[in-house]
């Protein structure tokens, strides 16, 4: 039995009927060419024999004096988590992303391991897909993109078929951890602590330093009240899912051209394709919207689990030029990377846990509904650059799906995979009505960084356009 950490638990906290708090992902595959009728139900059947399931996927809540533990579930259905559908002929990627969104807006099971899979046949193109959704009190992003890596093959494997539950994917709780002796955890949670206590003086000089900062410069945003918004309303249990890949050597060759980062061409990107959607919406304030865009600070050692820092940066959506928004959105996030550059991982998890419990308690009680710390979540999480194949199927596509709340009714992320940036956009599908239409604002704004001399590109690596 093990107690939630303080994290985790506030992501149990905030779970509403009309705001289920999982992260998932979008696996698309081609069939092999020898594959026959029967291929998607026998790889559903080997599946389903891994049933030697790990931490934390073997794992249940249970409530003792009010607080949530994690137990293991001795009625463990493997059947359960593991699910067989497929889409009506002739199986448009449409009518799957339409699937994903309704599947998506589902609570998962508490009295059971709080994760999902669905594999999915008869998508069009001699393809099927894999969906996947994990509770975020289990992991965050970046620990599912890892646990989802490590059961791809890097060569075609008929018979290597790996599945997440049955890899061990929590360096906290391995068999052999288990096994170690009570003192050896005790030490170990005394250790964290100690960092954590020996940060507190640093976390409190850089919280003063970014009060003053919101006051002298305006390039820092924390301090800033986002503003009003139609993205910032509350949200219905319903959802709609879109997903599409842009060329990575594109936007690395703008960046290039820039003498920006990637993600500084990705910022600019959403910021655009916002403003553009808010323009049509006739609701673009006057005043910049704010992004918190989420920064890992996982090791290549960390388990499961949340492990997260933010930043708060102004998307410059009130200037009209292009480059200049840019220029804006660079001058933003640079004054995060300075700052965070000198401090260890526990001085930044603290300073953002103090810049974020306005947030936070907001997210959690309600209590101001029209003061908003920032407007959308846009994350960029790295993947894989060589192809990847589940069991000797390829991987062609791999699109996040992540989390709405009341109040953010919008988030944006996406994952590198080959020389492709594969776009997962999830909303309201109340709040945000026609949201599908940003996959070709994000198209115009690459071609709007063009430089001059370059012709326009229009759309490339298009995979899926709708939800």
């Amino acid at each position: 039995m093990r107690l939630l950490n303080p994290v985790d638990q506030i992501f149990l906290r905030l779970e509403r009927r009309n705001q289920p708090m999982h992260v998932g992902g979008l696996q698309l595959f081609s069939l092999p060419e020898n594959a026959g009728p029967d291929y998607v139900r026998e790889l559903v059947a080997t599946a389903r024999g891994f049933s030697d399931v790990q931490p934390p996927f073997d794992r249940r809540l249970k409530y003792r004096f009010g607080q949530p533990f994690w137990v293991d579930d001795d009625s463990f259905d493997l059947e359960y988590h593991v699910r067989h559908l497929a889409l009506p002929q002739p199986g448009a990627i449409r009518d799957l992303l339409a699937l994903v969104s309704m599947l998506h807006g589902a609570l998962l099971d508490r009295s059971r391991p709080m994760w999902e899979t669905y594999i999915i046949e008869g998508v069009t193109g001699n393809r099927f897909a894999v969906y996947t959704k994990f509770h975020h009190s289990i992991m965050d992003g970046i620990s599912a993109m890892r646990v989802m890596r490590r059961s791809l093959n890097n060569q075609p494997s008929p018979g290597g078929m790996l599945v997440p539950w049955a890899l061990s994917s929590d360096g906290g709780d391995t068999p052999a951890a288990r096994r170690a002796p009570p003192w050896r955890s005790a030490l170990k949670a005394i250790g964290a602590t100690g960092r954590q206590v020996a940060a507190l003086p640093r976390v409190g000089h850089e919280v003063l330093q970014a009060w003053q900062d919101a006051r002298h410069e305006p390039g820092f945003t924390a301090f800033k009240q986002a503003p009003a918004c139609m993205l910032n309303r509350r949200i219905s249990g319903s959802r709609r899912f879109a997903a599409q890949s842009y060329s990575l050597s594109r936007i690395k060759r703008l960046a290039k051209h820039y003498d920006a980062t990637v993600n500084d061409i990705v910022l600019a990107m959403c910021a655009s394709a916002l403003r553009e959607y808010l323009i049509e919406q006739d609701a673009l304030p006057k005043e910049p919207l704010i992004a918190m865009l989420p920064v890992s600070l996982h090791t290549a050692d960390s388990g499961t689990g949340n492990n997260v820092a933010m930043i708060f940066a102004s998307l410059a959506t009130d200037f009209a030029d292009p480059i200049e928004r840019l220029a804006t959105i660079r001058q933003s996030v640079d004054h995060w990377k300075r700052r965070y550059k000198a401090m260890t991982s526990e001085q930044i998890l603290g300073f953002t846990a103090a810049l974020g419990t306005p947030a936070g308690v907001n997210l959690l009680t309600g209590i101001a509904p029209k003061h908003q710390s920032f407007n959308v979540v846009i994350s960029n999480v790295p993947g894989p650059s060589e192809t990847l194949y589940y069991g000797d199927a390829t991987l062609e596509g791999m699109y996040p799906v992540s989390i709405v709340l009341d109040g953010q009714a919008l988030n944006i992320s996406m994952v590198s995979y080959q020389d492709s940036l594969e776009f997962g956009l999830i909303a309201c599908r109340r709040s945000v009505p026609s949201m599908q239409h940003m996959l070709q604002f994000l198209a115009d704004a690459l071609d709007d960084l063009e430089p001059t001399d370059v012709p326009h590109t229009g759309r490339d690596g298009v995979a899926a356009d709708g939800g």
